[in-house]
């Protein structure tokens, strides 16, 4: 009895192990579909605005992420994962700071401005009126890249520790098959197996 208690075991671990795969294949696909339109829409940006228009010399000097992923470790080995999204605020106004008349001879230090502050949409970086692909272009990369990933790590984490105590158990499986083999005559073994 244990024997068929720890086959039906064994078959329910590589049936759920055969379902994560399958998920995550889909997740993979998913991600990989998401990646593929946001840069068609990128290329679609970049013929309507111009080459030049869209490229790395529009990037700002100084990035900072949108969005962060954070992994942590949870109980039993598996990790969770916590997506923060910075607020968006609007762009820095560049022109006069005071109404008025100037004075010519100001401060020597001009102010820093604050880097404090929540991130600046990219899109600004390229205009004010950006094409809808290139918006479209910016969902599909932020949008399919963090949830696809996300679920995608977790799946990997899962399936891992699977395949890992299934691993030890496979050897110690043999093990106790041995000794059953061992402790029934060579005919019914033989016969069972």
């Amino acid at each position: 009895m244990a024997a068929l208690d720890l086959r039906a075991e064994l078959d329910s671990l590589v049936l759920q192990l055969l379902g994560d795969l399958e998920e995550l294949e889909g997740k993979r696909t998913v991600l990989n579909a998401r990646v593929e339109e946001g840069w068609l829409s990128l290329a679609k940006a970049r013929y309507a605005m111009g080459a030049k228009s869209v490229g790395p010399l529009q990037y700002a000097s100084h990035m900072e992420p949108q969005v962060c992923l954070h992994a942590s470790e949870a109980q039993e080995g598996l990790q969770k994962f916590k997506v923060v999204r910075a607020g968006v605020h609007a762009p820095e106004e560049v022109g006069p700071r005071e109404a008025g008349l100037r004075r010519r001879k100001g401060p020597t230090k001009t102010p820093e401005p604050e880097s404090s502050e929540a991130p600046q949409d990219p899109l600004n970086w390229f205009g004010i009126l950006v094409p809808h692909s290139l918006r479209q272009a910016q969902a599909s990369f932020r949008d399919g890249v963090l949830e696809a990933k996300k679920r995608k790590c977790f799946l990997e984490r899962v399936i891992q520790c699977v395949v890992s105590p299934a691993a030890e158990q496979e050897a110690e499986d043999e093990s106790c098959l041995e000794d059953w083999a061992a402790a029934v005559p060579a005919e019914t073994s033989a016969k069972a197996i």
